[in-house]
């Protein structure tokens, strides 16, 4: 063997003895763990927003004089109903008291400092009103949604909690509307409501306003606001609660429901007038003509029968989820 040759043989054979030794070393300390890499676990698809499962398709509906009272006389005939432009056979038909599902959900954010005695007093109102069956929950919210007391029918341990609330922190109005609709899957009864009481300045949430209209379309259920403002509003105010109307009304849009921006002073009796509300609208019910299982969007469309009640405004959930097969 030529001398480097014999030098290279002899430097691998050190190598491998310092790699044996440190093993060694190792393993005299303790026990070597070989731990296996996981395998990534596959992805899956979100879960389903909720759909309408069902044939008959029900409609809550809220009809007013152009001043905003409520007209309740009001009888089968004299609604004309559409679905994707073709005309449905309405076979339900009510306007009876019947109870309701009902989430308020209270803003405790900073901004609402200064308003949450008349909040709590709106609330308070709002409740006054209520059907012996009706149920409530309460979500609360500031830089975080979460629900501080789930459905029950004790509508005055949710006022005294409402009444006690310190107001502090960021905003995430649309997380909360998000847990809401979440919260009203464990509801009993078909007629859901949301009530917001909130200034509108959403400056933390998650979600995105495009998202929260997806999901209150696909769950049937009509927002209220009670938009919490002052007379200076537009000048004491950041550029994000001064953009709150428009959210709230953003909000609101194709559910059926309304938002009420009022001053601070006003809140209580706007509360009552929610409550009014709720107890005198009239439920339309068909199965549609073209029943399908598409998983997709269909329009509802409703109007008055007769040319003189042009002048009356209604207030209806716009469209509905067909369930998928």
């Amino acid at each position: 063997m030529s001398p480097g040759l014999f030098r290279a043989a002899r430097l691998a054979l050190l190598a491998q003895a310092c790699t044996l030794a440190g093993a060694f070393q190792q393993s005299a300390s303790g026990p070597i763990d070989v731990i296996p890499r996981a395998a990534p676990k596959p992805k899956t698809a979100p879960a389903p927003i909720l759909r309408v499962d069902s044939s008959l398709v029900l409609i809550p509906v809220r009809v007013t004089t152009p001043d905003g009272a409520s007209v309740t006389d009001l009888k089968k005939e004299d609604f004309e109903l559409f679905q994707d432009g073709v005309r449905q056979t309405i076979t339900e038909f009510s306007k009876d008291d019947a109870p309701v599902s009902a989430g308020v959900l209270l803003d405790i954010s900073g901004s609402m400092r200064n308003k949450m005695r008349k909040a709590s007093e709106a609330a308070s109102e709002f409740f006054k009103f209520a059907n012996p069956d009706d149920e409530f929950f309460l979500v609360e919210f500031n830089a975080r949604a979460r629900l501080s007391i789930p459905f029950t029918r004790d509508w005055a341990g949710i006022a005294e909690k409402i009444a006690s609330a310190k107001a502090s922190g960021m905003t995430a109005l649309l997380d909360a509307v998000h847990l809401a609709v979440g919260q009203m899957k464990q509801a009993r009864y078909n007629r859901k409501a949301l009530v917001i009481v909130s200034d509108g300045g959403d400056n933390f949430s998650r979600r995105n306003l495009r998202e929260l209209k997806e999901t209150l379309i696909e769950a049937g259920v009509q927002v209220y606001s009670l938009g919490v403002f002052d007379g200076n509003y537009s000048v004491k105010h950041t550029p994000e609660e001064r953009r709150g109307p428009g959210l709230l009304d953003q909000v609101a849009l194709d559910t059926g429901g309304c938002t009420y921006p009022v001053s601070v002073d006003a809140l209580p009796q706007i509360g009552e007038r929610i409550a009014r509300e709720l107890r005198s609208q009239y439920v339309l019910g068909y199965s549609p003509a073209a029943l399908t299982t598409d998983g997709k969007y269909h329009r509802v469309n409703l109007r008055l029968a007769s040319p003189a009640e042009n002048r009356l405004r209604t207030y209806y959930r716009q469209g509905y989820y067909a369930p998928a097969q």
